[in-house]
């Protein structure tokens, strides 16, 4: 088995598992660290197919995004946070794992020349040639249609998230925007006539 067929089982298989884990986990943290892990090893596979763009846009886009989703999620479903903080130290083996097999996945493709992978030939690719260019012109020229049905969606998602988070609550206070212009002076001063006192002693 070559060295960079033994690569893409190694990826592909904890990426298979990681995403397994991401629909099984009951606690969202254990499912979030498996997301991470499961787009790290989708990353490597990439790098392997020579699709660098892709591979550091899912690092940089979506690893990096995904946790912020996941605060997001948490602030719209009011989890307990000092609850989830109580049992911190109960994460740090899922994450230490985590950690541990990124790192490992890092040594053996950048550790690649001392398993013989400066032996394997490249592939023939003419010069100046850009996997981004490439990418850009068939997005929108042959799969134009697909990727404006990607971005429907995400509209969707992003309609649906707003219209979550603006739910009616009982502890806000605000006024409609008509509200306010119909307003005039006399709705908000009021001026009273009041009797002048003299003091003792005066004139």
């Amino acid at each position: 088995m070559e060295f960079k067929t033994f690569v893409f089982y190694l990826l592909a298989t904890i990426m298979v598992l990681a995403a397994l884990r991401v629909i099984t986990a009951r606690n969202p943290v254990h499912a979030a660290l498996s997301l991470v892990l499961a787009f790290f090893n989708a990353a490597g596979i990439w790098l392997l197919l020579h699709a660098e763009f892709l591979a550091i846009a899912l690092i940089m886009i979506y690893v990096g995004a995904v946790m912020v989703l996941f605060l997001f999620v948490v602030m719209m479903l009011d989890i307990n946070i000092d609850r989830l903080r109580q049992g911190f130290w109960h994460y740090l083996p899922v994450g230490g794992l985590v950690g541990l097999l990124m790192v490992g996945e890092m040594s053996v493709v950048l550790g690649g020349n001392y398993f013989g992978l400066e032996s394997i030939a490249p592939p023939d690719i003419p010069g100046g040639f850009s996997n981004t260019k490439m990418l850009g012109r068939l997005l929108f020229t042959d799969y134009v249609y697909p990727f404006e049905l990607a971005s429907i969606v995400l509209l969707v998602g992003i309609i649906a998230a707003v219209m979550l988070t603006l739910r009616s609550r009982k502890d806000t206070k605000a006024m409609h925007p008509s509200d306010q212009l119909k307003v005039q002076r006399k709705d908000r001063i009021r001026i009273v006539s009041m009797p002048v006192e003299k003091k003792e002693g005066g004139e």
